[in-house]
């Protein structure tokens, strides 16, 4: 099987820079078709895609992760999406439920080596349930966000899921995501407006005092060492994930070398 590895990626990612997310969104939806999914875990980044898959449009489904231990006010955001802009939002959850799995392993998220297994379980694992169903997945995150999404390409690869990340907002300043948000009236989780920068389980989120990083409320119990649950390859280590098996048709379309496809 041939394959595509992130360094054949570098032209194209250099290319992509000056690029809208609403272009970026339209070429994944040209080259993978419906092979090609939107991420969101109900925060604003995520929120925003959602709106701009809506406001084009560019038909594809959505994926969300519920592990089970989420505020009610991320599944009811997860709802009004629906609703309100008629996606097609696919929930994926754990195996256990997280009664099940205290049972088995303990209360796994009061210690760093544990938050990583329990991360596991709950987030990570439920989304290798789309492995093989889609060639591309549409991720939210920015280098806005700092620390190790700094220099978060583009286009990613993901060795895991054998498919290809797109970061449409990857270049959205915070000034231009709340831009974006107040113009078009993205429904937000109503979380953030009680002091949550960023949202996760509730066991392990907590608000963010002004002054704080970003990501201070994700599992502050830990210290800062633990402030990505490994969910986006990116945030762990790019290297991990140098190339991917795809069928030598799709890299060519993908690459450029068989389309008259310009954005």
């Amino acid at each position: 099987m041939p394959r595509l590895s992130q360094a054949d990626l570098v032209e194209l990612n250099r290319n992509f820079e000056e690029r809208t997310p609403q272009e970026l969104l339209c070429w994944a939806k040209e080259i993978f078709e419906d092979r090609v999914a939107a991420m969101t875990s109900m925060q604003e980044s995520g929120n925003a895609i959602c709106h701009m898959l809506y406001a084009v449009p560019v038909p594809m489904p959505v994926v969300f992760v519920d592990t089970g231990v989420l505020f009610q006010e991320t599944l009811d955001t997860r709802d009004r999406l629906v609703s309100s802009y008629g996606l097609n939002i696919q929930t994926l959850s754990p195996r256990l439920t997280m009664e099940e799995q205290t049972e088995k392993f303990g209360v796994l998220y009061l210690s760093a080596e544990g938050q990583k297994q329990c991360c596991e379980m709950r987030k990570s694992e439920p989304l290798d349930a789309v492995k093989g169903r889609f060639d591309a997945l549409i991720g939210s995150l920015r280098r806005a966000d700092g620390g190790r999404r700094g220099g978060c390409p583009i286009l990613a690869i993901d060795t895991r899921l054998n498919c290809l990340r797109v970061n449409p907002l990857v270049n959205f300043s915070d000034e231009q995501l709340d831009e974006y948000i107040r113009q078009n009236d993205v429904i937000l989780n109503p979380l953030h407006k009680q002091g949550y920068s960023t949202i996760g389980c509730n066991r392990c989120t907590t608000p963010v005092l002004p002054g704080e990083p970003k990501r201070a409320g994700r599992w502050r119990h830990l210290g800062p060492w633990s402030v990505y649950c490994g969910i986006n390859p990116t945030d762990l280590d790019p290297e991990r994930s140098p190339s991917v098996d795809f069928p030598q048709e799709l890299i060519d379309r993908i690459l450029g070398r068989e389309t008259d496809f310009m954005i």
